[in-house]
């Protein structure tokens, strides 16, 4: 064993040192594993890393439709389409088997923010590595979920001082639902009143049932409404049927739920100047908490940390995911306040404990991606450097305006929806235009017939011209097209 210094190359990233213990070539592996307690180091067997390139892409292709059942897809139409295996990423870049670069124009999914591959979430990662993958909450603690819960409270909203750790942006507003329910019950007396909840009209907060029951898009949710709790719909962007609501229901209910600022999965709606705050006041003047779903909003998709910045709002809950380990993996963040924490405690025999968790809460690897994450947007200015390259994307997409076809064009931040104007639902127009930008070498993806835009925060300026000219490309190339008459993907 011997211990070398290296150094990751990353232009862009600077070099980030680091000294790691690494195997001389001609040292033996080792084939049993000995323990510090009995004199040796802890080293593993090398005889099981799993074998890299057993299959083609053909064969990749093949069990991909023998075996997967993909989300969000029709999986009739999925068999037909010669879809990228994607094999690696490098910054702002995905490369598929067959070695062909796509920009991630959609942050893989609303959640890469620092680009694919960046050296000190890497690093971090594997550090912990060296440490313990995995270790449970329930009864245990660890360093690296206690440092990240200090640092979300340093930047969060001001008055969110606890932190419960879940896995998706689904489960982060599944507890904050739960959370206000049970504490209005555990006030008893007329608190106990408070079990409605208000949500948005086309709502969208994740796909377990209770956060399905605050959902609102019928495509999505209308086949589990059987399944669902009733919850009441207020108007987006409508601060006197909010208003309405609570009036009408006065005392009933327990929380308001809503995406701030940007209803993503909605479309890209984007709520007037105002509202947020609005509503913050009228949950105020009636008692009900505001919970604000940030999982597709925070992160720097509006332009600052959170979307409440922007108004100044500050919610009883805060629900994080997606960004908040740079698009690694999976963790979510539940933020309350002092008050709601104080409300679950008690002694054992009343049962005020919060009973919920996952196995996966707080896992170490993840808290610490995320640790890097928020290290890397201190340390690189992201959001400072964010903010020339909105500007941009909004001189960019004005052009798009004149394209037939194109109607309305909505964008908060790095949160952009590009809606597509008569055609049927049958044609698929929006999905037909991310098949000519993969083509052209974008991931992109629809919504209906809204071409959703959200490329990573770290995206550089010719790649982002880049991004915006294969996507009215591809809007000309597949709104002038018959549907069918598509070429194959460019080798």
């Amino acid at each position: 064993m011997v211990f070398a210094q290296t150094i990751v190359e990353a232009p862009k990233y600077g070099a980030i040192r680091r000294t790691a213990a690494i195997s001389a070539p001609s040292e033996p592996v080792p084939t049993t594993n000995t323990r510090s307690g009995s004199g040796g180091i802890s080293v593993f067997h090398d005889n099981y890393r799993p074998g890299i390139g057993r299959f083609d892409r053909t064969d990749l292709a093949s069990l991909d439709r023998r075996h997967l059942w993909h989300p969000f897809t029709q999986q009739q139409g999925w068999i037909d389409e010669d879809t990228p295996i994607i094999e690696s990423g490098d910054r702002s870049t995905l490369i598929d088997s067959e070695g062909r670069e796509y920009i991630d124009g959609i942050s893989s999914l609303w959640c890469n923010v620092h680009g694919h591959r960046h050296p000190a979430i890497d690093i971090a990662i594997k550090d912990q590595l060296d440490k313990v993958a995995h270790s449970t909450m329930l009864g245990l603690t660890h360093a690296p979920a206690i440092e990240l819960a200090r640092r979300l409270v340093e930047l969060a909203p001001d008055g969110l001082q606890r932190v419960f750790y879940s896995d998706s942006g689904s489960t982060a507003a599944e507890i904050a639902l739960k959370m206000a329910f049970q504490y209005w019950q555990q006030q008893g007396g007329d608190a106990a009143r408070r079990t409605r909840f208000i949500a948005l009209r086309d709502a969208y907060h994740g796909d377990t049932i209770g956060s399905v029951s605050v959902g609102g898009i019928d495509l999505f949710h209308s086949m589990y409404r059987p399944l669902l709790f009733d919850t009441l719909k207020a108007e987006p962007g409508d601060a006197a049927d909010m208003e309405r609501l609570l009036s009408e229901h006065d005392g009933e209910v327990a929380a308001v739920i809503m995406e701030p600022l940007v209803q993503g999965a909605a479309g890209m709606i984007v709520h007037p100047a105002g509202y947020l705050r609005d509503v913050r006041e009228l949950c105020d003047r009636h008692g009900a908490f505001l919970i604000c779903d940030e999982v597709a909003t925070g992160f720097g998709r509006t332009g600052r940390m959170f979307a409440c910045e922007h108004e100044g709002v500050s919610p009883d809950f805060l629900c994080l995911a997606k960004g908040l380990t740079a698009g690694y993996l999976p963790l979510a963040a539940t933020l309350t306040t002092e008050r709601v924490y104080e409300g679950f405690l008690g002694r054992f025999e009343e049962f005020r404990t919060f009973f919920h968790g996952h196995t996966y809460t707080g896992n170490p690897l993840a808290c610490a991606a995320a640790l890097a994450n928020l290290r890397v947007f201190e340390q690189q200015s992201t959001l400072e450097l964010l903010q020339p390259k909105i500007e941009l994307l909004g001189e960019l997409l004005r052009g798009l305006r004149a394209l037939p076809h194109v109607g309305e064009i909505r964008r908060r931040g790095f949160m952009c929806g590009i809606e597509l104007e008569g055609f049927q639902p049958s044609a698929r127009m929006g999905h037909q235009v991310t098949l000519e930008a993969r083509r052209r070498g974008a991931i992109i993806r629809p919504l209906g017939d809204v071409v959703v835009l959200m490329p990573p925060l770290s995206i550089e300026e010719p790649e982002l011209r880049r991004l915006i000219e294969i996507t009215a490309a591809s809007i000309e190339a597949a709104t002038a097209a018959p549907v069918g008459a598509r070429a194959p993907l460019a080798a």
